[in-house]
């Protein structure tokens, strides 16, 4: 209706009858077209108006630059502008000059397939529940023949739909978008039902999550008591996936494969269709879009499966609120060509877009948080870590393991776990400044105020000591022991006579080796294995025992009565 206001009308071509909804319908998705494209195109002039002198390296006046000259520059990702540099510099060096407009740089849209009676009233398309349960029946108007003439060339049909378990009985049904996917047409629905409201403020216990370097996500519930104290509940937990990235890093290096060789097809073709190379350049064509397919399927149920996770993370402890760190900004550096392109290749957007969906059906809300310094500054008294490759290696450069030097505070532990204190006392100390988001309507906190921050500091629960309890050493007493050692003793004779058993005896299995572990390459390698001196457990040579990755344990809530449904993905 906007697009007409403007007197953006196209009528039907001449001999073919459409009714008006079919126009509508058209224009609704020439809308989205332009719209997108006027956004790229606000991009693009913006950072051609203030191109930097080095375009790999900005330097903060021309950030700041860049940012005035976009729309809505402020709160883009600095990623996108980093990303369309690119591609601007790669055209120069095609080139030799800079384009005129984003039409230079990018081909036509291309105009997906599919029906958006969403933009229809019932006169078209029309939705409702069927007397099976879990069944929905739509009916809309299609053309009996590819040119209708009149109206009398179209008809009514009705498709019955599957509703997913998702949907609640009770929820009202809107009109869907219809889309071809491999062979057959997909519906997406839109549903409206009643849920609680989530609050901007007024919270007391909070859930932080962490996007991890260990693990893909950790969790922990803190909660702020009347006087302003926060406190830990519980030890958290972690999300890890490590078998789904792997695979999905193996997917991308296959994909990239295929379409450097693709590229090379094509330059051997040339305009040439008779090629013998055009056949096989088809066939890496469908591999591509099929590799493709996979990684987006992989990407879709990582997502809803980390989501649903980090919202039962929340109803277990009672959350009222889950603070996120905003990582749009986020680039992977300093940390191996792997591991960068891995955190980089991270569905975090999605991830947090489920999330929002999920949380929003019990009522509970979802706020981005600044991710200034979490991972940098304790979460006891905000001094700067200093982290370390394993507490067994506190000399040894690493990110993994964070120790306090502050000798009143001694805290030390894994580096997420600190994160996610860090967030969630955050969360909550600024909560007043919790803001809800004009263009994504979505709540969050912009800045970090100095004054609250200073009163986001976890305080510990468990009593303070002067003695070092980390398990880098053998932890058994030097004193001469009561009794003597295994098999040095008789066995104690048992009731009627009976033989007795050996303390600290074993029972002969038959088993000589050591059963392998279930999963020999997990992410999280805490504890580094000793690979000498006189303990060297056979277990970690073999794959076995907690020796060769050290795994963190499951969430321990304040309630030891509440219990947690927890999901791991292989």
């Amino acid at each position: 209706m906007a697009l007409r206001r403007l007197g953006w009308t196209i009528p039907a071509a001449e001999g073919i009858r459409v009714n008006d909804r079919i126009v509508r319908m058209a224009q609704e998705q020439a809308g989205r077209a332009l719209r997108s494209a006027t956004w790229r195109a606000g991009v693009t002039a913006g950072i051609l108006g203030t191109w930097p002198a080095d375009p790999a390296h900005r330097t903060p006046k021309e950030w700041d630059a860049v940012r005035e000259a976009i729309p809505g520059g402020p709160d883009l990702p600095s990623s996108i502008i980093k990303a369309r540099t690119r591609q601007i510099t790669a055209f120069i060096k095609n080139n030799g000059r800079l384009p005129d407009e984003v039409f230079e740089l990018e081909t036509a849209p291309r105009v997906a397939r599919m029906l958006l009676l969403s933009a229809c009233d019932g006169q078209q398309a029309t939705i409702e529940r069927a007397d099976e349960p879990g069944r929905a029946l739509l009916r809309f108007q299609l053309p009996t023949r590819p040119v209708p003439r009149s109206y009398a060339d179209w008809t009514w049909v009705a498709c019955p739909v599957s509703l997913p378990p998702t949907i609640p009985p009770g929820a009202v049904l809107h009109l869907p978008t219809l889309r071809l996917h491999l062979g057959r047409v997909r519906v997406d629905l839109a549903y409206t039902h009643a849920v609680p409201k989530a609050r901007r403020t007024g919270h007391t216990v909070a859930l932080g999550v962490d996007w991890g370097l260990n693990t893909l996500l950790a969790a922990g519930a803190v909660r702020m008591h009347d006087n302003g104290q926060i406190t830990a509940l519980g030890t958290g937990g972690m999300f890890r996936a490590a078998g789904v990235l792997a695979k999905q890093h193996r997917l991308r290096r296959l994909s990239e494969r295929l379409y450097a060789k693709a590229d090379h097809y094509q330059r051997l073709i040339a305009d040439d269709q008779q090629h013998p190379l055009t056949g096989t350049h088809q066939v890496l064509r469908d591999e591509i879009g099929f590799v493709s397919h996979r990684r987006s399927n992989l990407n879709d149920a990582l997502a809803w499966s980390a989501a649903r996770w980090s919202v039962d993370q929340a109803i277990a402890a009672g959350a009222t609120v889950i603070h996120v760190e905003d990582l749009r900004s986020m680039e992977a550096r300093g940390m191996g060509r792997t591991l960068n392109t891995r955190l980089s290749q991270a569905v975090r957007g999605q991830i947090v877009d489920r999330m929002r969906h999920l949380a929003a059906e019990v009522g509970i809300a979802v706020v981005s948080v600044p991710a200034r310094n979490t991972s940098k500054h304790c979460p006891q008294c905000l001094t700067p870590l200093r982290h370390r490759k394993a507490p067994d290696r506190p000399t040894t450069p690493g990110w993994k393991w964070a120790r306090c030097p502050n000798p009143d505070c001694r805290y030390q532990g894994d580096r997420d776990a600190g994160a996610w204190r860090r967030i969630a006392a955050r969360g909550l100390t600024h909560q007043a400044n919790t803001v809800v988001d004009r263009t994504s309507q979505t709540m969050v906190i912009r800045s970090v105020v100095d004054k609250l921050e200073a009163e986001a500091v976890v305080t510990p629960t468990t009593a303070k000591t002067s003695r070092d309890r980390s398990k880098t050493g053998p932890t058994r007493h030097k004193a001469t022991r009561p009794a003597p050692r295994r098999r040095r003793a008789p066995s104690p004779t048992g009731p009627c006579g009976s033989a007795g058993k050996r303390p600290e005896g074993h029972a002969h299995t038959g088993r000589r080796r050591l059963p392998r572990a279930a999963h020999r390459h997990q992410g999280v390698t805490t504890i580094s294995t000793p690979t000498t001196g006189p303990h060297r457990p056979h277990g970690a040579a073999l794959g076995a025992g907690f020796h060769l990755h050290a795994h963190a344990t499951p969430p321990r809530w304040a309630n030891p009565c509440q219990t947690l449904r927890l999901t791991r993905i292989h």
